[in-house]
């Protein structure tokens, strides 16, 4: 779950991490009265979007008076943003953060992300910051400098020496960096991050640290433990689709192709994807409906599908182990029939119960094509909706 930056602020705030003061703002009035209240002479004006590269959108904007932020806010505040992380369709802006401006003498990067082969979280600095860690990762990769901590044991004072002496701080900032980073080490074991994001950390020209932007990404998986952070979603950042697939459990991501995808498996959907690629088709979704589902669960995520207005075609791809085959049917039935299927339909059923779940499509009176194996099927759905189109 991804939050807003003036809210990850707030949770940087909590544990200790110095950030700059600002108000939030959903109207151009609110953000001039942001404006006063600060008793600043140079402000920022910041789109809170769920996504990176708002700069480079022309989603922030420093001001120096009232009239400026008004101007600011009015040219922001409604506009649709289009970055690299919110495709060509752009993103609504419709809150505003209103921050004390800061004199930047020197941009560092600091993030913590979970390393999967060392299972632990790895704390990530750079002296390049400001920009994107993946582009500082393919350009400059000598200039990150990673250390990973126990999360019981927190980051010791020997691995933040490591850190800020390999990105060639500044002697004298070291008392600050030793409480900065275990601090924020501490907020992303005990609130159950994927992501915890400073960048940049900026020195001031008064010598001080502080976190110029922040992006923190919850693991979803572990939100039942913080309700208070559930209370953090913004659903306005979210595809309707997405926010329709959680309420039953599904795992959802939208994409911008045109032919629908329901698996049942993480690496059996990705592996769907590439074979329809693979045939010179362009999935539209991420969708598995899990291991254990239910025909309920199967009916909504066929729902789910059909309701996208891009999907030119679906494919049913199922491995029937815990999930019976013909409960994937009685689904597909139930949904196909309740919806008005008008699109071509292509499912391909292996595992327990097989025989009897292609019994029940075959004899449902439904346009649905079968699958004999997985090439077979994504060859099928890829021609269909290649004739569709002409």
């Amino acid at each position: 779950m991804k939050i807003h930056e003036f809210q990850a602020k707030s949770l940087l705030a909590r544990y200790g991490v110095p950030v700059s003061e600002g108000h939030l703002a959903t109207s151009v009035e609110q953000a001039v009265q942001a404006f006063r209240d600060l008793r600043v002479s140079v402000a920022v004006v910041k789109a809170q979007i769920h996504a990176g590269g708002r700069g480079k959108a022309g989603g922030v904007k420093l001001v120096r008076s009232e009239d400026e932020c008004r101007a600011a806010a009015q040219a922001i505040l409604g506009s649709r943003l289009v970055t690299h992380q919110t495709g060509p369709a752009g993103q609504l802006v419709r809150r505003l953060w209103i921050e004390k401006g800061s004199e930047i003498a020197k941009e560092y990067y600091l993030g913590i992300a979970l390393d999967r082969e060392q299972k632990k979280p790895v704390v990530m600095m750079s002296s390049e910051g400001g920009v994107d860690i993946e582009e500082v990762a393919a350009r400059h990769p000598e200039k990150i400098v990673k250390v990973a901590f126990s999360p019981s044991k927190g980051l010791s004072p020997t691995d933040v020496q490591k850190l800020v002496r390999g990105v060639k701080m500044a002697p004298g900032l070291e008392p600050q960096a030793a409480r900065m980073l275990p601090a924020l080490a501490k907020l992303y074991c005990e609130l159950d991050c994927s992501i915890a994001e400073i960048n940049p950390l900026i020195v001031t020209k008064q010598n001080q640290l502080l976190a110029l932007d922040a992006k923190i990404v919850f693991d979803g998986n572990a939100l039942f433990r913080h309700p208070d952070l559930v209370a953090l979603r913004d659903l306005d950042e979210e595809d309707p689709k997405e926010i329709e697939a959680s309420k039953y459990d599904l795992s959802y991501i939208a994409l911008d192709g045109d032919i629908g995808c329901m698996v049942n498996g993480a690496g059996l959907a990705m592996a769907t994807m590439d074979v329809i690629q693979l045939y010179g088709g362009s999935p539209a979704n991420f969708l598995d409906v899990g291991g254990g589902a239910t025909a309920e669960k199967v009916t909504a995520a066929f729902r789910i599908l059909l309701g996208d207005a891009q999907v030119k075609g679906v494919l049913v791809n199922i491995f029937g182990g815990i999930m019976k085959c013909d409960v994937i049917a009685t689904g597909v039935i139930a949904a196909a029939r309740g919806v008005d299927l008008k699109v071509p339909l292509v499912v391909r059923l292996e595992g327990t119960n097989v025989e009897l779940g292609r019994k029940m499509l075959a004899e449902s009176g439904l346009p649905i094509v079968s699958g004999t194996d997985l090439d077979d099927a994504a060859q099928k759905i890829c021609a269909a909706v290649a004739a569709a189109r002409q």
